[in-house]
């Protein structure tokens, strides 16, 4: 492995695994004559970065959800859930996220939302709080970095990061 792979790999492993699936696609287009399956070993080392991706958004989807059920819902028997959840999501993305990773969250920011809204919408509907759910905004109120960040402590959040 060279240094500059070995490098990424400690940085990026998400883009290291891109990086490495490429390689060894070409490696086969070369019709190199090894004992190797390449095509699936790059379809299985691709499938490990894209695990890691799929398990930040994830998450970041469960961020959205608990932030907006914080910020609009009135109930204050679920805020310590919320925000415990929001916490256990946070420490997950953290083992996880690379640079190339927050990059892909960024661009995908408004759809993530999306799916986390129609979550907490849903939710908080199914809790007899149509009011809340209908004063959820269509679009993030958050930037990526405030999503990324402890909720409050006393988990009175407004939408758009700021504290009650």
């Amino acid at each position: 492995m060279t240094s500059r792979s070995a490098a990424l790999y400690e940085e990026d492993f998400y883009a290291w695994t891109r990086e490495q699936a490429a390689a060894l696609r070409r490696l086969a287009a070369e019709h190199w004559n090894g004992p190797l399956d390449l095509e699936h070993l790059a379809e299985e080392v691709e499938d490990l970065g894209k695990e890691q991706r799929n398990a930040v958004r994830s998450q970041l989807r469960r961020i959205i959800e608990h932030r907006l059920k914080l910020a609009y819902s009135p109930a204050t028997a679920p805020r310590p859930g919320w925000r415990a959840s929001i916490l256990e999501a946070l420490a997950d993305i953290e083992d996880r996220i690379t640079p190339t990773i927050r990059r892909e969250l960024e661009a995908d920011l408004p759809v993530l939302y999306g799916r986390g809204r129609e979550l907490a919408v849903l939710g908080l509907v199914a809790h007899g709080e149509r009011e809340a759910a209908a004063r959820i905004p269509e679009r993030c109120p958050w930037a990526l970095d405030e999503l990324l960040s402890a909720p409050p402590e006393d988990g009175r959040e407004r939408a758009g990061g700021g504290k009650a």
